[in-house]
């Protein structure tokens, strides 16, 4: 596998050679500091609510988990400095505040626990980062949110994950990003230290390169201290059939071992270090309003998949859906379908999405062919005009079972989630 990954990124390189440089960058149509600011806050409104149902009753079980917040993710941005090296600061701040919870219905991640098994009644975070520019190559240091495949900041909560560290991101070449990072720390979701994640360093470096406009293909390296090293590659086509019929494909790898003291090991044995290999196929076929997905996923080798210390969002795998990630040792999945687009009947900002993804074959230890399955249904609805613009409302609920009742503490979870985006551009 490794053989096809150096390929790809040598066949990347070697094309990216004859592509033409910009004729003017980034840095060169800098307006200045003040002039090419942005400011901007987003609102966020969450209920959320998972009945365990089935859950054995005992001291420290629960039979639900059930919490409203409202968050506020503050992002301010400056331009660059006028010459050659450009200089700016980005700021961030970020506030979330408890609405309804209890101390018998808490525990769903929106907010941070005290000893007394309460939520707090409302937490904060937040930084900063200065910047450099050099054409269109731009260094970071400081509080930033991350994207990379093998280092994702997580923002499926209240608040954001917000990782520490120095970041290099490059587009001198035409169709060619490249990108690498250096962090030390990172703040979960629902806390506000720095060492929350359990991050001591990853270091990743890799990249984007577009062959076509309808293919591009990317690989990246990750090594986070005491946990594990990643390869990552993924390659995605997209072809229009004709004015409303398209179809794409979607292939992902990781390739993952522990390293050094091994903390994250195979769930089945405490002393079994992870060596696999994860990957997922996806096809999308779009007629109209409508598009139909058909997806495959396979985990091989020693362990699950693992990832958290390194980013709660660095699993790009087609299904790591909203309950479970289809990930553990030896799992299969296979996942269908369906989202439909409602401008096309005259309700612009409106669409559906429902799927089912069902596993077999999950080594756990206690059993070596848990089977789970979870079926999600989600409607949003995004205001197009007036002065509620871009607020978007979204329900989404999942239904999880395991046939072994190995997973996630349950076998049995009913989700809900009520999510009121409002994303308010101040500059």
């Amino acid at each position: 596998m490794r053989v096809m990954k150096w390929s790809m990124i040598a066949l990347a390189v070697s094309a990216a050679g004859t592509s033409q440089l910009a004729t003017a960058s980034s840095q060169d149509d800098s307006k200045g500091f003040v002039e090419d600011s942005t400011f901007s806050i987003n609102t966020r409104a969450l209920y959320f609510s998972r009945d365990f149902r089935n859950n054995p009753s005992g001291p420290g079980t629960k039979s639900r988990a059930e919490e409203t917040g409202l968050g506020f993710n503050a992002l301010y941005e400056s331009g660059f400095t006028q010459g050659t090296i450009g200089v700016g600061v980005d700021v961030i701040g970020l506030l979330g505040v408890k609405l309804d919870s209890g101390k018998g219905r808490a525990g769903t991640g929106l907010f941070p626990t005290g000893s007394d098994g309460r939520s707090q009644d409302d937490y904060s975070k937040g930084g900063g980062a200065v910047k450099f520019r050099i054409s269109d190559t731009v260094l970071k240091i400081g509080d930033q949110y991350t994207t990379a495949p093998v280092f994702a900041s997580d923002d499926s909560r209240l608040l954001p994950e917000l990782p520490q560290g120095i970041s290099i991101t490059s587009n001198e070449i035409k169709g060619l990003k490249l990108e690498g990072g250096h962090f030390t720390s990172s703040v979960a979701q629902n806390q506000t230290y720095h060492d929350s994640l359990g991050l001591t360093k990853t270091d990743f470096v890799g990249g984007v390169y577009s062959f076509t406009p309808e293919f591009t293909g990317s690989l990246y390296y990750a090594k986070t201290e005491d946990y594990f090293r990643k390869y990552y590659s993924n390659l995605n086509w997209t072809h229009a059939l004709s004015d409303d019929q398209s179809f794409a494909l979607d292939f992902n790898i990781y390739d993952t071992k522990s390293e050094g003291a091994g903390l994250q090991r195979a769930e089945k044995d405490g002393t079994t270090k992870l060596d696999n290999r994860a990957f997922s196929l996806q096809g999308a076929y779009t007629i109209g309003a409508h598009t139909f997905t058909l997806a495959a996923q396979k985990v091989t080798g020693d362990g699950d998949y693992g990832y958290g210390v390194d980013g709660g969002g660095t699993v790009f795998l087609a299904n790591s859906i909203a309950r479970s990630d289809f990930n553990a040792e030896g799992e299969k999945s296979y996942q269908a379908r369906y989202d439909i687009n409602m401008a096309t009947f005259g309700i612009p900002g409106l669409s559906f999405m429902t799927r089912y993804v069902t596993g077999s074959g999950a080594n756990t230890g206690t059993t070596s062919n848990g089977k789970e399955w979870e079926r999600d249904i989600e409607a949003k609805y995004v205001v197009q005009s007036g002065p509620a613009k871009n607020l978007s409302l979204r329900l989404r609920q999942a239904t999880y079972r395991s046939g072994d009742g190995v997973y996630y503490g349950s076998p049995s979870i009913d989700e809900l989630r009520l999510i009121a985006n409002y994303p308010l551009n101040i500059l």
